[in-house]
């Protein structure tokens, strides 16, 4: 009796050159269900409607199709075992070799914009998954196969060994099961951000992710490392490289680390560069190329070999500024032909477009032995209106606003974390220090002379006087932090003592 295969699939890429290659060369008996059927038959392959097959149509609208003893009694049976060979020919069911299934498509639907919870519903498949995992289970006696890419694979298999070996076949089923965990979980995500009780996190939290690519390697050359892309098609995954190397994973961790920065000042001119997850220069301007002079300028010596995010298209002006100096990656919501031409003279630069720069994800996610560690996105918007003047000199519109902008920029700064400006241009930065002492001395020390006039922000509170006494000394004329230590008021008096402002905000911001 000939080979049966059962397909059914909503991506029908290469489903034709499939089915007729099982036909011809290999003799199957081909069944398949909806548009499936119809693909085949018009294309001239002989192919049973699985309707005819198992004697019920399809019914509610065509919600039931494959789920029929006769379907899923040929993709279970095991072949060695008479009890289920002898079901199987009692009940007139022909076993499968090969079941090739795909599922509708719930995440390209729910990435359109508009889509309802109830269009959403109805591309969750059914009959798809309960034949995917039968199938993959049953990988002993049969082949799955759920990506177009498989195809071809698959064939070579049969030629070479006329039924496809084990090693393959367990392959394909691990491959299947990927497949509906990956779906199931894109189904619960949407359905708990759709869920009408508001909870910050869920109760369950699970991570899937589609393979990108390949990376080089990690932080290190002895570390394997792979990109994946989770949920749609939004963020990085979308991002148009327009000329460059590859991307490597410290580019990949950098430039998130710079779109955060950059998501701060959606409405005016903004510029940053990034070493290592953290600023070594940013700043606004009138225009994309000031603001990007401006922010190169505050360290040009750790600007060498950064990545650089921008957030406005890149012209002309500000391309001809970029390709001065050595850069790793530069990303910005679009490019203008003639930035273009100029940036193409640098080949190995990597130049990505990606327009939706300013979106992020909801969670930060890190991995730790044993579980994971799931937090809210910082991203509560500043509000100078909760700010606390607690000084007696108060800040004037233009100081409250210097003070807003260092204190942004603090916020993706690693902890403990001090950020030193002036003109809306970062001219200090102390990161990642033990103590908060040590950050201010570092920041201050950069800022050097530019220091005097500036603005000071702190991610955390001054548990004591010093580092406000310290940046007095240096010309410090305004102060952000949070507040909230039990000696804030030493820091106050020393404030008041020494002319400066100081603001409390109330929040901090910690960055680990």
């Amino acid at each position: 009796m000939a080979r049966l295969a059962l397909l059914s699939v909503s991506n029908k890429t290469g489903i034709i050159e499939l089915g007729k290659s099982l036909v011809e060369e290999f003799g199957f008996d081909l069944i398949s269900s909806g548009g499936t059927a119809k693909a085949l038959k018009d294309a001239g392959i002989p192919v049973t409607k699985v309707s005819d097959y198992t004697g019920s149509p399809e019914i509610l609208g065509g919600r039931v199709k494959t789920l029929h003893p006769r379907i899923h009694g040929g993709i279970l049976a095991r072949r060695d075992l008479p009890e289920h060979i002898a079901d199987l020919e009692n009940n007139q069911i022909r076993p499968l070799d090969l079941v090739v299934v795909n599922l509708y498509p719930f995440e390209a639907t729910i990435a359109q914009p508009g889509v309802t919870l109830a269009e959403a519903i109805e591309q969750i498949d059914i009959g798809g998954p309960a034949m995917l995992r039968a199938a993959s289970k049953n990988f002993a006696h049969l082949t799955v196969l759920c990506d177009p890419g498989q195809y071809d694979e698959y064939l070579a298999e049969l030629r070479q060994h006329q039924t496809p070996s084990l090693e393959f076949r367990q392959k394909c089923a691990l491959k299947g099961f990927l497949h509906t965990s990956s779906y199931d979980q894109a189904i619960a995500t949407y359905l708990t951000q759709q869920s009408p009780v508001d909870t910050p996190l869920p109760e369950t939290f699970s991570l899937t992710g589609k393979q990108i690519q390949s990376l080089r390697y990690g932080e290190n050359p002895h570390q394997p490392a792979t990109w994946y892309q989770t949920g749609s098609t939004s963020g990085w995954a979308s991002a148009v490289k327009l000329q460059g190397k590859e991307l490597s994973y410290n580019n990949l961790v950098d430039l998130e680390a710079a779109r955060r920065i950059i998501a701060e000042f959606p409405d005016t001119p903004a510029a940053t560069i990034i070493k290592h997850t953290n600023p070594c220069g940013t700043a606004l301007g009138d225009n994309l190329h000031q603001a990007y002079t401006k922010a190169f300028n505050a360290d040009s010596t750790s600007a060498f070999g950064g990545i650089v995010a921008l957030n406005r298209p890149i012209d002309g002006a500000t391309a001809t500024e970029l390709k001065k100096t050595f850069l790793e990656c530069i990303v910005a919501p679009g490019c203008d032909p003639e930035a273009q031409e100029i940036l193409a003279t640098k080949a190995n630069l990597r130049v990505l477009v990606l327009p939706d720069l300013l979106s992020g994800g909801k969670e930060t996610v890190k991995v730790i032995a044993g579980g994971l560690l799931v937090q809210t996105a910082d991203d509560v918007i500043a509000d100078t209106d909760k700010w606390q003047v607690v000084t007696e000199r108060k800040p004037t519109d233009t100081e409250l606003a210097e003070l807003l902008f260092a204190w942004k920029v603090c916020k993706h700064v690693k902890s403990n974390a001090i950020v030193i400006s002036g003109d809306r241009t970062t001219w200090g930065v102390g990161a990642g220090q033990m103590n908060r002492v040590g950050s201010a001395k570092i920041a201050l020390e950069q800022a050097g002379e530019k220091a005097k006039g500036g603005f000071l922000a702190s991610d955390g509170f001054f548990p004591f006087d010093d580092s406000v006494r310290t940046a007095a000394a240096s010309g410090i004329t305004a102060i952000v932090q949070p507040g909230g230590s039990m000696r804030d008021q030493d820091s106050i008096n020393a404030a008041n003592e020494l002319g400066l402002v100081m603001v409390f905000t109330g929040i901090r911001h910690f960055l680990h």
